[in-house]
């Protein structure tokens, strides 16, 4: 663990001493593949970093994951974030890709589901993610393909998503970025939406609570300790989240979940945890500061050649 945080406050110093000479502006593509998971087309927006066409270097590159019931057209306001924190040397060049999910009515929380009943097109989304999506970008861009070279990050839905692709898939990440993370412990609220939509279902089932907890980040914290390999996680939450009506469930309020997940994760020895609470809800105006602090923090960590 001191030669893991050692190394990452070395590569701070080279970023925060250097400013990256990366010319021209930043570029977002919209892109798509057909998938052989989901069986169908796989849309995504690609934020390509100020000088990437001009130079024949690889990037390393973070997975943005957007919340229930956006688009990934929610990440688009992460560019000028992006610039600045390039430009100033905070991160190195990076690639920043946005996948669309629809499945499950755009609650699939990234996971593999097994409802199989006539409500909602619930799909093998975490599959899709890792055997499609990754290969594609892999080939497609020229990324480091390596894990010091990716991250994953997401806000609310795409918060919990980042987070168990962070610590169930410990060999194709380096870090984190975790924010408003729709995380419950030990099942979510009864009015939460992962209840609803098949995410976490079984057969004709939409919820299936024992499946919920195999997937939750307690369960994963013995495998990715096992793992010994290093984790960055940064996680981030708003003051003014919105708060549970039912006075039984103030213990789901988000801003509370996620200290538990904070205080959880810090605890695995190979993990390096960071944890803020912000002024504002559950909207840009945190994400974007976790945005900013977090890839700060967590561009101490990837590689950047």
């Amino acid at each position: 663990m001191r030669g893991f945080v050692m190394a990452a406050l070395l590569l701070l110093a080279v970023y925060s001493g250097q400013a990256q000479d990366m010319s021209g502006t930043s570029t977002i593509e919209r892109a798509d593949f057909f998938s052989n998971t989901l069986n169908r087309i796989y849309q995504y927006n690609v934020y390509l970093p100020a000088g990437y066409a001009e130079s024949e270097a690889s990037f390393p590159v973070i997975y943005l994951l957007h919340g229930r019931g956006d688009t990934m057209d929610g990440w688009l306001e992460a560019r000028t974030a992006l610039d600045k924190l390039i430009a100033i040397g905070a991160v190195p060049p990076i690639i920043a890709v946005m996948p669309d999910m629809p499945s499950s009515e755009r609650a699939s929380y990234y996971v593999d589901s097994q409802y199989a009943g006539p409500l909602y097109r619930a799909e093998l989304v975490e599959t899709a993610f890792f055997t499609d999506l990754i290969p594609h970008i892999d080939a497609t861009y020229r990324t480091l393909t390596n894990r010091e070279g990716r991250l994953v990050g997401g806000y609310s839905m795409g918060g919990y998503g980042a987070m168990r692709y962070a610590m169930a898939h410990p060999q194709m990440f380096v870090g984190a970025l975790v924010l408003s993370p729709a995380v419950y412990l030990p099942q979510p609220p009864t009015d939460s939406s992962t209840r609803e939509f098949g995410a976490f279902g079984r057969g004709g089932q939409l919820f299936d609570e024992a499946i919920y907890e195999s997937l939750n980040y307690p369960t994963l914290s013995d495998s990715l300790a096992e793992s010994g390999l290093s984790l960055a996680m940064f996680i981030a939450v708003g003051d003014d989240e919105w708060k549970n009506e039912n006075p039984e469930d103030y213990l789901h309020d988000l801003d509370i979940e996620a200290h538990l997940l904070f205080n959880h994760v810090a605890r695995i020895p190979n993990v390096a945890a960071e944890f803020r609470v912000y002024d504002g809800g559950h909207d840009w105006t945190v994400w974007e500061r976790g945005l900013r602090e977090g890839l700060a923090f967590l561009g101490t960590f990837i590689a950047s050649s």
